[in-house]
């Protein structure tokens, strides 16, 4: 039994309650801006940043706009929003994924195939990288800065995969690791272009071939020997 009085239990009991209260109502708020963010990038990927407003955004999501509003105090801040999980979700995809390869082509390989296959994944939407970067190029500002800033992470990433493919004895001492960054975004761009805009068949084989053309220029023997045994499990598992 407890000795507390009865107004003592009842404001110690209001106070339990508070915190719970609090705290579904966090969860709540943090589910319904999760929403309004994935309907955000829906509309991103097919009408571009510039596209997104507080008001399609409430039309889409059947909010009203304060309530909208009230989740991105204004346009920018949104636009930032969807930047920041849109490379989230592409670190998953991407990223995080090719990372569990072994270090060197092995990992560089899958890197990149990851990439191909998110960007065959866009062909019927679009991706916020390259679409931004037409909107944004020439507009200073946070949300070129935020985009230019994932695009960084990324080629960061990149640049790791390549030097550990060169520690490994894969690719040459010499080998020169930005240009092998630009080739290797130079075809996802050509990917991009020839897939999405001008519908041409055959783009996903030819950015697999740009690849191995790439890595054949820079590799060692031994690097080509490794990359031609992670190739082998992938070829021998597509025969039905």
């Amino acid at each position: 039994m407890s000795t507390l009085p009865a107004p003592a239990k009842k404001a110690a009991s209001l106070r339990a309650a508070k915190p719970v209260r609090v705290a579904r109502s966090l969860q709540k708020g943090q589910q319904t801006r999760a929403a309004i963010l994935d309907a955000a990038l829906g509309l991103a990927s097919h009408m571009g940043l510039e596209g997104l407003s507080i008001g399609a955004l409430a039309d889409v999501t059947g909010m009203s706009k304060s309530g909208v509003f009230a989740h991105f105090g204004s346009r920018e801040e949104l636009q930032i929003a969807v930047v920041t999980e849109y490379h989230a979700k592409f670190e998953e995809e991407v990223f995080f994924t090719a990372i569990r390869e072994p270090r060197g082509l092995p990992r560089l390989r899958a890197m990149f195939e990851r990439w191909v296959r998110r960007v065959s994944v866009e062909v019927d939407s679009g991706c916020i990288y390259i679409s931004g970067a037409v909107e944004f190029d020439d507009r200073p500002g946070p949300v070129r800065d935020a985009l230019v800033a994932m695009v960084k992470a990324w080629h960061a990433a990149l640049h790791k995969a390549i030097h550990l493919s060169v520690a490994e004895g894969h690719l040459q001492a010499e080998a020169d690791v930005d240009q092998i960054v630009f080739e290797l975004h130079g075809l996802i761009l050509s990917l991009h272009h020839d897939a999405r805009f001008m519908r041409i068949p055959g783009a996903l084989s030819r950015a697999g071939v740009g690849f191995d053309r790439t890595i054949q220029f820079y590799a060692t023997p031994a690097g080509l020997d490794v990359d031609r045994a992670r190739k082998l499990p992938r070829a021998g598992a597509t025969r039905r």
